[in-house]
């Protein structure tokens, strides 16, 4: 009897050395440009991380003015059970070079790839796949884009993404169309205000990006658009635990979910290493998960009247 107390204890504190010695680098920049959007990404991930069952102990990086192959020099050891970030594309790259021999998180997306790094990003690629979702149910075969005048760098890439997705069944157009023909739809690419000055909408199928959508302004009926569901769903705490410490626009409380969600991702990856291939319903959108990408679906919703409805 005396024994099996003697092996329990012994596993018991095999079993508390080894979680005291786990650690978690989490690298982001602390001062520079990207330190604000970092600064929303770390809200969310700690407010997630408080309210989780995992305490494992994280250690944060400021990556400003720093080479990845340095900070991994000085900061990753046996300890190190998983790196979150980095952030910026060309430190996503250093990464992806170095491939370090425990598992990444990067927390942004580049061509390049390595077996040991999984890139995470609010790719505009994957807003435009649910556009085309959206599209394809509504029976929408050729899209009109209209951009607002002056804003159109801010749209590029969303509408790069769109245009990869749909091919020739993209047109350009320069005013509201009068009325559309069967099969088309309308995408309006600019700002909030922009959007609600415009006059004589078609009532059916006129889409929006995601940034059209600001807090508390108005949205023209029957406008559809997809988004990070956290922001209109409202049944994550953590999310709405952050934004109350931290009130921000809408574009950092997508960020503020992003981070919520890297825990999230980065939790499962502590209690499962071996885990590859998986699907989650995250605060950003559904996520597929392989070995190398963390391909995210947000959900689509619609104006009714006074109500913001999902598709």
């Amino acid at each position: 009897m005396l024994n099996n107390k003697k092996r329990l204890l012994l596993v018991c504190f095999a079993a508390f050395i080894s979680q005291a010695q786990a650690e978690v680098l989490v690298i982001l920049p602390e001062s520079g440009p990207m330190a604000r959007a970092a600064s929303s990404i770390k809200s969310g991930f700690m407010s997630a991380y408080a309210l989780s069952e995992d305490q494992v102990p994280l250690k944060f990086i400021n990556s400003d003015k720093k080479s990845i192959k340095t900070i991994l020099a000085k900061n990753l050891n046996k300890k190190t059970q998983l790196i979150v970030g980095p952030l910026a594309k060309n430190e996503v790259e250093q990464i992806v070079a170095l491939n370090p021999n425990v598992r990444v998180l990067a927390l942004n997306e580049v061509e390049q790839q390595a077996p040991n790094v999984i890139q995470f990003s609010l790719a505009k690629q994957d807003d435009a796949y649910a556009l085309k979702q959206i599209l394809l149910k509504d029976k929408v075969s050729q899209l009109l884009v209209l951009r607002q005048t002056g804003h159109e760098q801010e749209s590029d890439l969303y509408l790069m993404s769109v245009m990869s997705q749909l091919g020739q069944s993209a047109q350009m157009v320069q005013d509201v169309p009068k009325k559309l023909k069967k099969g088309q739809g309308l995408l309006l690419l600019g700002d909030d205000a922009w959007v609600n000055q415009l006059s004589n909408l078609p009532k059916n199928n006129v889409y929006a990006q995601p940034t059209t959508i600001e807090e508390n302004q108005p949205i023209p009926e029957g406008l559809k658009f997809c988004d990070i569901p956290a922001l209109y769903e409202h049944k994550w705490n953590d999310v709405a635990h952050a934004y109350l410490q931290q009130p921000v626009s809408m574009p950092y409380q997508r960020l503020i979910a992003f981070g919520a969600d890297a825990w999230m991702l980065s939790e499962l990856y502590l209690k499962t290493p071996k885990i590859q291939n998986f699907t989650l319903e995250g605060r950003t959108g559904d996520l597929d998960v392989n070995s190398q990408r963390v391909t995210r679906i947000p959900h689509c919703y619609q104006k009714q009247k006074n109500t913001i409805l999902p598709l």
